[in-house]
């Protein structure tokens, strides 16, 4: 009994880490936000766009070392306990740029 309450405890704080960036699924995000605009302002947003899901794939690599690093050490989630996930942030800015470029093909950008 000690044995399988010790290995749920060890589950429950695995599941608590931060994921890879390449692991998180890209949010639902229409097209048609971006089907009205100029192809250089599409441009140019996607750019930006594509800029901010870098920044923020390199948080998250930094929180899932973290995490990793914490739960080795002490068996806690360290980065992820502290808000360092930004596995939703990803998701919308993935997102956004799948449906940015979908405009753009769309629009013959």
């Amino acid at each position: 009994m000690k044995k399988i309450a010790c290995g749920l405890a060890v589950l429950a704080v695995v599941a608590g880490c931060a994921k890879r960036p390449d692991s998180i699924a890209p949010a639902a995000i229409p097209m048609e936000a971006y089907a009205q605009m100029e192809c250089n302002m599409l441009n140019a947003d996607l750019a930006k766009e594509r800029e901010t899901l870098t920044v923020l794939s390199r948080a998250q690599n930094d929180a899932a070392t973290g995490d990793a690093f914490g739960v080795f050490v002490i068996g806690v989630p360290i980065s992820s306990v502290a808000g360092g996930d930004k596995e939703g942030l990803i998701a919308v800015s993935k997102g956004k740029v799948q449906a940015m470029e979908s405009a753009k093909l769309r629009k013959g950008c």
